[in-house]
């Protein structure tokens, strides 16, 4: 089974899916290691991690789909990005979805943010006319060469609307074809049980640290029959708690003898990364190689 298959039968089975966000190639190994299903990929941690800034919409497409295939490749789960606004027009979100497509994309979502995007959970947030989403929703499903891949339309209209606006907007671009409707911002049990009864589709919720310290019990998410929950920013978070403290020690000790805890094992890390693998193959294809040279001459 494909990636993008994988993802729509998650999102469509029993039970709660948990998908971690990977910031990078080996974040997303990591996460894949520990036995998780997906793998959520968003603009938060892509321009925390390749900018070291806040997440105002200041990178662009390509590099998305650069960072994006990189994520892919090290993994086999399907992995779930952030289109941010589609990075403009019609034509543009057009672009962006053939690029996401070729990077290995398992599901795109897109948000009716103006642009420049910016997190859903900063301020400032304004959105477009629901006819201009629409028109993206169309362009979107269009653009798309394989079926299966996973079209979610973001709603950032509850911040700015309101819930009554954020639900009326998300039944609209289910109307339009998208294959999930995503309001954010709503992240109370009692908003998220009416958006399951409202909205037609799957639901998935997301737990961020941009969101604060309060956080929703998962098994009450399952219970309310939540289809999936994504932690965006919870693995950049760990790491940059992690080098910080690791290189404060070494700043104030001045001496590694108090990081071996801190770090992870070598042989850990070469398992992680396939170093005996990537060794093998290399001895393969030399041997290969040695015998159909002794063929020839012989």
């Amino acid at each position: 089974m494909g990636q993008r298959k994988k993802l729509r039968a998650l999102l469509a089975g029993p039970g709660l899916t948990l998908m971690p966000g990977a910031y990078d190639a080996l974040s997303a190994r990591i996460i894949e290691a520990q036995g998780f299903e997906g793998i959520v990929a968003g603009g938060y941690a892509a321009i925390g991690s390749m900018l070291a800034q806040p997440d105002t919409g200041q990178s662009n497409m390509r590099d998305y789909a650069d960072h994006y295939a990189r994520i892919c490749a090290a993994v086999e789960l399907p992995v779930y990005v952030d289109g941010d606004t589609g990075f403009g027009g019609v034509n543009n979100v057009r672009q962006m979805v053939r690029a996401f497509e070729a990077a290995g994309v398992a599901g795109i979502f897109v948000g009716d943010q103006t642009f420049p995007n910016r997190c859903g959970y900063l301020p400032g947030k304004q959105v477009i006319p629901p006819a201009e989403m629409v028109a993206k929703i169309k362009a979107m499903l269009d653009a798309r060469r394989d079926a299966d891949l996973v079209i979610c339309a973001r709603t950032d209209a509850a911040s700015v609307e309101g819930l009554d606006a954020a639900i009326g907007r998300s039944q609209l671009y289910m109307a339009a074809g998208a294959d999930m409707a995503k309001p954010m911002g709503v992240d109370t049990i009692e908003q998220i049980r009416r958006v399951i009864r409202e909205v037609p589709g799957p639901h998935m919720a997301t737990i961020s640290q941009a969101a604060g310290a309060g956080h929703r019990d998962l098994a009450e998410l399952e219970a309310a029959g939540v289809a999936a929950v994504t932690f965006p920013s919870l693995a950049m978070f760990a790491a940059a708690q992690a080098v910080r403290e690791a290189i404060a020690t070494l700043k104030h000790d001045r001496s590694l003898a108090g990081l071996g805890h801190k770090l992870m094992a070598l042989p850990d890390y070469y398992e992680l990364v396939g170093l005996n693998g990537q060794l093998g193959r290399e001895a393969s294809y030399h041997r290969a190689a040695e015998a159909l040279l002794r063929k020839v001459r012989s």
